[in-house]
């Protein structure tokens, strides 16, 4: 086994195909946007981007009965993909994930946890009787596979997927004119059309527009995937409390644009509206962000991200609590039958 360091990693990425890591937007955002003042025109202007966004998936779910979001907890998937119309035209659905998170809505506490799972975590796939990177589970099934793949790590139920591409991310940072994010370090990075060294950054608190931002996500030049995620959360949560601002009541309608003509989601708009008071409690829309811990590895000769057991352990007790699930069994929290997931079942190892 090789020696791995994290400068010949980056070695190694160079040569590859350069790839964006996404920053994903919660459903709860376009809820939140299409709720403001409860105008007309706004509602029906997410109604219809969200209709022509849906797209469900047949999934295996670890639930019995399907959860209703006006009186269940729920868990959403947020899968980011380097969807460029180029890329688009030559890998159709065949793209890998660049960024993925679980978030779960606790509806008593209106609490929303956000968990990031690095995109080259050594897990197990289902379907493919094999351990892979999860990134690698949407290439193989699209937003189905990775659905499993991530119930199959956490030993929760997904209920919801939103899958959106960079330009979502983007368009949708434009539309706030920009957002105030503090920048660890000064870096150099390429833009949205893969032009080196296109983005150039200063360290410290500033306002980006959404070329530096996603520059800002896709960076890892300087520290680790574990970092980068980090950094994704605190840009993430940045953009909630830019949209949720009273000072951008006027860009609602361009935000809806920009989130639903680069989503699809198995979401439906009714179902969305049902989150609409996480964003609308008194105190703003609460979110505790979570990390995977891990080291970096090679298995026969390719790089994977282990994942520490300790810290994988207390994520899934942190998002069974949030969703209202006891210790070994996954129920819906109002109206689900609880379905046995004893992990003891699960297949062996197959590299």
């Amino acid at each position: 086994m090789p020696q791995f360091t994290r400068s010949n990693r980056g070695e190694k990425k160079k040569k590859q195909r350069k790839r964006i890591f996404m920053l994903i937007l919660l459903p709860i955002l376009v809820v939140a946007l299409s709720s403001a003042g409860y105008a007309t025109f706004l509602l029906k202007k997410a109604e219809s981007v969200v209709h022509k966004s849906y797209k469900p998936v047949k999934a295996v779910s670890k639930r019995e009965v399907k959860v209703d979001p006006k009186m269940d907890n729920v868990s959403i998937l947020l899968i980011g993909v380097d969807e460029s119309k180029e890329r688009a035209k030559q890998y159709g659905d065949a793209v890998r994930s660049d960024a993925l998170m679980v978030a779960t809505l606790n509806k008593k506490e209106k609490t929303v946890k956000l968990l990031s799972i690095p995109r080259d975590s050594y897990v197990y796939i289902p379907k493919k009787n094999k351990y892979d990177k999860i990134n690698h589970a949407h290439a193989f099934g699209g937003p189905a596979l990775s659905i499993e793949t991530v119930q199959e790590l956490l030993d929760i139920p997904i209920d919801y997927y939103v899958k959106v591409n960079f330009y979502a991310f983007i368009d949708t940072v434009n539309a706030l004119d920009g957002i105030e994010v503090e920048v660890p370090y000064a870096l150099s990075e390429q833009d949205s059309h893969d032009r080196p060294n296109a983005i150039r950054l200063k360290q410290g608190l500033q306002t980006l527009n959404g070329e530096q931002a996603l520059a800002l996500a896709r960076t890892r030049h300087k520290d680790t995937d574990f970092m980068r995620g980090q950094r994704q959360q605190q840009i993430l949560k940045a953009i909630f409390s830019k949209a949720l601002s009273a000072s951008s009541i006027t860009k609602h309608g361009e935000l809806i644009e920009a989130v639903g003509k680069n989503m699809t989601t198995n979401m439906s708009f009714d179902d969305m509206k049902s989150l609409m008071d996480y964003g609308l409690t008194g105190g703003g829309l609460n979110i505790e962000t979570l990390n995977l811990k891990g080291s970096d590895a090679y298995i026969k000769g390719i790089y994977y991200y282990k994942l520490d057991e300790t810290s994988l352990e207390e994520a899934k007790t942190v998002l069974k609590t949030q969703l209202g699930l006891e210790s070994n069994t996954v129920q819906a929290s109002t109206n689900g039958k609880i379905v046995n997931t004893d992990q003891n079942n699960n297949p062996s190892t197959n590299n």
